[in-house]
């Protein structure tokens, strides 16, 4: 195997980004994300099987599997999922091994040498043109971890979200002690021990890292450790679920600022920002936080008995509303598939809040029955948050496994109209319940526990796709294509003549 594995083979693009090597021929193309050639080398192999019976020996031949060069995982295009076992020779481990001793080898300076010019060329492509002009590309990506892209995709996202974002970059940076230590700066990382650590200083460190516009990615180590020690499900490098991670990570940001953070009260810095008045405040497990104001929404739960009639009502509040694929959409896996209807977010929408009748697992303990009984159930939205996070769910249990529902979900760009499911309508403003999108994100591959998390965001009107440490301009085109599993859609301030959904 050569030990040129850094860029993209001769006679196609030659980029030094993403590195794939293919398992069967050593050949080199770069990742679906760059230009694709690694998934187009896979194509071109199937082509000459498709005019003839495929024998045994071809079918071992055909190019399905590739290693990613930078992070050694494993990739099978066949099945569209990485690969987490091993041949019983253990061959892919012996690839792994190999290329290891590549990057410590006697190459090892040449390579740095290599590194150091492709960091100035890449500094170089974060230029673009803008109105004629010449601008830096100032967004940064996180390097992964270890199947860490399921944080830095939420990460990317959040630091997308303006208001939510700038509260964070705000906060003071040291906390001042009284007596003999008043005034030294104490930070919380994890030099400090295990009993101090702060996840809302080490998520504002990343918050700050992630536009100065540096060349190279940023690692979000001290706030993975942080992670580990306060979050015990998301020990470990295995993959994870992005919505599981984003609720987990708003939960205990939000108890960790009701307790005050770096010797400032909550409330002052809450009274500080003036846009989070009291009356967008909507308080989740005790006192309201940024991340209840700018996230917060009440829904009304109503349940009526189908035997006697009584009806009672519960508010609940929510961080994030997650909507069921309908399943006379769940056959349908791509955008041009021409046989049905599109499933829209809309459809999502109205299955959320549409009149249900609860199953025999679900029944209502009635009041007046003195007993259980069927009932049917329909949720209201009673109030809007500033930033509506909606999460389509994608992976639902069978007998033994978490299956994902691969369908394409149309959701709109600009002006997702919320009134016809609200509580109240009469009592909203006309724009008060339009919705633009900030950011997407989206699951690659076929399972909760495998694949690959990448972002797309809105940044003063430019739209970025984040995958972990590579960042690419892109369109909307393409943004609207994405089979997303997490939207966050930031309620709109002025008014636009944009189309509604």
């Amino acid at each position: 195997m050569s030990c040129s594995l850094d860029r993209c083979s001769m006679l196609m693009c030659r980029s030094n980004k993403s590195p794939w090597v293919c398992l069967t021929c050593s050949s080199v193309h770069c990742g679906r994300y760059v230009n694709g050639h690694a998934k187009k080398h896979y194509e071109d192999a199937q082509i000459p099987m498709t005019n003839h019976k495929k024998t045994e020996k071809q079918e071992k031949v055909q190019h399905t599997v590739c290693m990613d060069c930078s992070s050694y995982s494993t990739y099978c295009y066949r099945c569209d999922d990485f690969v987490v076992n091993d041949t019983k020779l253990g061959l892919v481990q012996k690839v792994r091994e190999h290329l290891q001793n590549l990057e410590n080898s006697a190459f090892t300076s040449d390579r740095h040498r290599k590194r150091k010019l492709l960091e100035n060329s890449s500094l170089n492509s974060k230029l673009l043109k803008v109105n004629g002009s010449t601008t830096a590309l100032c967004a940064t990506g996180l390097r992964n971890l270890g199947n860490t892209c399921f944080m830095n995709a939420i990460l990317q996202s959040l630091s997308n979200i303006q208001q939510f974002c700038c509260y964070f970059k705000e906060l003071p940076a040291v906390e001042l002690r009284n007596g003999k230590t008043a005034g030294r700066r104490t930070y919380h990382t994890r030099s400090q021990g295990d009993n101090n650590v702060s996840l809302v200083e080490e998520f504002r460190k990343t918050l700050c890292a992630l536009w100065q516009g540096s060349q190279t990615a940023f690692s979000p180590e001290s706030l993975f450790y942080v992670v580990w020690k306060i979050m015990p499900n998301f020990r470990g490098y295995q993959q994870q679920d992005a919505h599981e991670f984003m609720r987990y990570l708003l939960d205990h940001l939000h108890l960790e600022l009701q307790g005050g953070f770096n010797g400032v009260s909550r409330s002052v810095i809450l009274q500080e920002n003036s846009s989070l008045s009291a009356s967008n405040k909507c308080c989740i497990n005790g006192a309201s936080t940024v991340v209840t104001a700018i996230f917060g929404g009440i829904l009304q739960n109503e349940v009526n008995c189908l035997i006697c009639g009584t009806e009672s009502r519960k508010f609940d509040p929510f961080l994030d509303l997650s909507l069921d694929i309908p399943s006379q959409f769940r056959n349908k896996r791509t955008k041009n598939q021409e046989n049905g209807p599109m499933c829209t977010l809309r459809d999502c929408l109205r299955s959320f809040t549409d009149l249900e009748e609860l199953d025999e697992t679900e029944l209502y303990m009635c009041h007046k029955c003195k007993k259980k009984q069927k009932s049917t159930k329909k949720f209201w939205i009673q109030k809007l948050p500033k930033v509506l996070c909606l999460h389509l769910k994608r992976f639902h249990w069978t007998a033994y496994l978490r299956n994902k529902v691969d369908t394409y979900v149309e959701f709109p760009l600009r002006g997702l109209d919320m009134k016809c499911y609200l509580l109240e309508p009469e009592n909203s403003g006309p724009e008060s319940c339009l919705y633009d999108l900030a950011a997407v994100v989206v699951h690659h591959g076929s399972g909760v526990g495998s694949g690959h998390y990448t972002a797309y965001a809105a940044h003063e009107g430019r739209w970025f796709h984040f995958n972990d440490s590579t960042v690419t301009l892109t369109d909307e085109e393409t943004v609207v294509k994405a089979k997303a599993y997490i939207l966050f859609y930031v309620e709109r301030q002025a008014k636009s003549g944009s189309d509604k959904l």
